[in-house]
C-alpha cells in the first residue's frame, strides 16, 4: 500500500467504505470469537429480551473495526497514530454499516505530517453509530 501523499489530500476530503455486508447472526457469532467478547446479548436472543430488547444487537466494537477498516483502506497500519470512537447508537441484526472519514485538519508536528479525520459509522438510513477522530501520517 502506497503512504498517503500530504500534498494531495486537502480539508474536506472524504474517504468512504460502503462494501460491509449487513449485520447478520452468524456475523454476531464470529465477531464474539475472534473478539473473545461473548456478551449473550450480541448472540442469545432470549437474554436481549430479558434485557428489554427486540433482538440481540452488534458490539459496539465490531463498529469500531470497521472504522479501522476504513483507516487502513487509506494508510498501512503502521501509519495510523491515534483513533477513537464514542458509540451512539445500536447496530441491528439486518443493518447495512457505512463508514466514512473526512479530513478535518492538517498539520506539522515535530517534523512528522499529519492528517487528522472525523469519523462515522451509519446504518444504511444514516443513522448513527459510532462518531470518532483519527490522526495518520502522511509523506
Amino acid at each position: 500500500m502506497q503512504r498517503l501523499d500530504f500534498s494531495a489530500v486537502s480539508v474536506g476530503d472524504e474517504i468512504a467504505l460502503t462494501d460491509i455486508p449487513a449485520i447478520t447472526r452468524t456475523t454476531l457469532a464470529l465477531y464474539c470469537g475472534a473478539s473473545g467478547d461473548h456478551n449473550p446479548i450480541h448472540v442469545d436472543i432470549d437474554f436481549a429480551r430479558k434485557a428489554k430488547m427486540q433482538d440481540v444487537f452488534a458490539h459496539g466494537m465490531l463498529s469500531a473495526a470497521y472504522l479501522g477498516r476504513l483507516l487502513t483502506k487509506l494508510v498501512p497500519q503502521e501509519d495510523i497514530r491515534s483513533m477513537s470512537v464514542r458509540f451512539t447508537g445500536i447496530t441491528n441484526v439486518g443493518d447495512k454499516p457505512n463508514c466514512v472519514g473526512r479530513v478535518i485538519e492538517k498539520s506539522v508536528a515535530q517534523g512528522d505530517r499529519l492528517v487528522k479525520l472525523s469519523l462515522g459509522c451509519l446504518d444504511q438510513n444514516g443513522g448513527q453509530k459510532v462518531i470518532g477522530e483519527a490522526v495518520v501520517a502522511a509523506y
